[in-house]
């Protein structure tokens, strides 16, 4: 029972043969998979996936990179689409540091105002923080993002930054970076995330793991980023995966927890 809790498979390089990829996770034991937006374009599509396949949820937000398309229009989109059935979360949201694609003025204006709509959904935080943590944790203190909660999505902080993160009652999302020689910071984090506060993504069809890595990526992989990160914790595979199917649902609501008591 795999949860992929973070991937994009309204993006583009799936065009040619999306329905085949995704009968292809399900026979691998995916099933749930949480589709997040980048931007309005993006979160159509999200909410048509959500709507064609059973296992796929979405979450509706504005990408850092395209931030500088954010306005009180677009928000009140959002906003719309964010009442939609199998919508869970309001993401994918943050700062990128890393490639500026969008003003940081504006990436700090989008981050706050996506925050001000979780709080009034209440619904979870997707976060995207690439090379900004600081700013990020602060913008999350100032707006009380911690009302709501969510998931930092890729997690790339320290273990000192994870700390920080749960105490704000924030889940820790890790993929295919674990599997990447000399990783050594998401290894570390990975050895320290409660067993109830931890999930897995793919963030498909990037960050492929080892042994795929530079390839598209698909939910199909996450068994190398289960193997890898179980073997970091020195646990089961089986039980990793049992343990972040049940955090995903607990964040996102997925109707897991019914399923598996055969409700």
């Amino acid at each position: 029972m795999i949860v992929d809790s973070h991937a994009h498979y309204d993006d583009d390089q799936f065009d040619q043969d999306r329905a085949e990829v995704l009968k292809g996770i399900r026979q691998q034991g995916v099933v749930r998979v949480v589709n997040p937006s980048s931007n309005l374009e993006s979160a159509y599509k999200c909410l048509a996936l959500a709507k064609d396949y059973d296992f796929i949820y979405s979450a509706v937000g504005i990408h850092p990179h395209d931030a500088s398309q954010f306005s009180q229009e677009a928000l009140a989109i959002l906003r719309d689409m964010a009442l939609t059935p199998k919508v869970v979360a309001i993401g994918e949201v943050g700062l990128d540091y890393h490639y500026d694609l969008s003003p940081r003025p504006a990436q700090k204006e989008c981050l706050a105002a996506h925050i001000h709509l979780a709080k009034e959904l209440k619904l979870p935080l997707i976060l995207h923080d690439r090379e900004s943590h600081q700013d990020v944790m602060d913008i999350l203190r100032v707006e009380k993002a911690d009302t709501v909660g969510g998931v930092f999505h890729c997690f790339t902080g320290s273990v000192e930054m994870a700390r920080e993160v749960l105490q704000m009652g924030f889940y820790i999302g890790l993929g295919g970076a674990t599997t990447f020689k000399n990783a050594r910071k998401p290894a570390e984090v990975a050895k320290y995330v409660p067993d109830d506060r931890l999930l897995i993504e793919t963030d498909s069809p990037y960050m492929a793991p080892v042994p795929h890595r530079g390839k598209r990526n698909d939910s199909g992989y996450l068994t190398f980023i289960i193997e890898k990160i179980a073997a970091i914790r020195e646990i089961d595979p089986g039980l990793l995966t049992h343990q972040t199917a049940m955090n995903a649902d607990r964040l996102f609501g997925l109707g897991l927890a019914c399923k598996e008591d055969g409700l």
